[in-house]
């Protein structure tokens, strides 16, 4: 990677992953599902068994809102218009915005980890494979969101757009609702959203109850993220250069 690359990522990490709010939505926010969860079932929840729907929400939520912000932001600002001129190729340019993003994604899955481990035995879980879904999930939402920030131009519109994919995830994608469970009508709508998949290798490694081939889930997550990479630098390359 280019010098140019480097600087871009470590400014944006410094100027907004590293703020307080940003920090603090990846602690709070799956510690509040996880007590949601723990006073709906009177204390008796399955820490384990929802552990890989928390993280999953963890990563979704904390990358694609950073999106929304950054992106949309330094576009509003003008500032991202100077970047474009910048001796570095578009592909680059962007891989160096979502960078950030997708390692602090990473982190934030872990989180609801370091909590748990304190209540439960974590023993019998794949880290290695655990680590790979985490990331396959982190690429995806990140894309998600720069897809949604270069298809709006404020600020709370990207977090509207946002919401408009995240909270059916919530729902359809077997986070906390087995797929099986849902109706039949929706659960083909379930096998088109990316996190669907991601959850489930999740759910593999760390209780190994996935349903669907962990093959299939790597292909479509890889699918996924290339597809909304590129239309995300084709909608850039045409709205904001041409």
């Amino acid at each position: 990677m280019s010098r140019a690359f480097w600087n871009i990522l470590l400014k944006d990490i410094k100027t907004y992953y590293l703020k307080p709010p940003n920090i603090s939505w990846g602690i709070i926010f799956p510690v509040s599902w996880t007590l949601m969860f723990f006073i709906r079932s009177g204390g008796a929840v399955d820490i384990r068994g929802i552990l890989p729907g928390v993280m999953a929400l963890s990563v979704l939520f904390g990358t694609t809102s950073m999106l929304a912000v950054t992106i949309t932001f330094e576009r509003r600002q003008r500032s991202f218009e100077r970047l474009l001129v910048a001796p570095i190729s578009l592909n680059q340019l962007m891989l160096a915005k979502t960078t950030g993003a997708i390692i602090f994604g990473v982190l934030y899955a872990f989180v609801p980890v370091l909590f748990a481990a304190f209540l439960i035995d974590l023993s019998g879980i794949n880290w290695f494979f655990t680590f790979i879904s985490v990331l396959l999930i982190a690429v995806t939402s990140t894309f998600l969101g720069l897809f949604v920030a270069v298809s709006v131009s404020e600020v709370f519109e990207a977090q509207t757009f946002s919401n408009f994919f995240r909270f059916p995830m919530v729902f359809l994608c077997g986070l906390f609702i087995p797929l099986h469970n849902l109706p039949v009508f929706l659960r083909p709508l379930s096998y088109l959203l990316p996190l669907t998949y991601g959850a489930d290798m999740l759910k593999f490694s760390i209780n190994h109850a996935g349903s669907i081939p962990v093959w299939l889930s790597i292909l479509v997550l890889v699918a996924y993220g290339a597809g909304l990479f590129l239309f995300s630098t084709y909608n850039i390359q045409k709205k904001w250069i041409d």
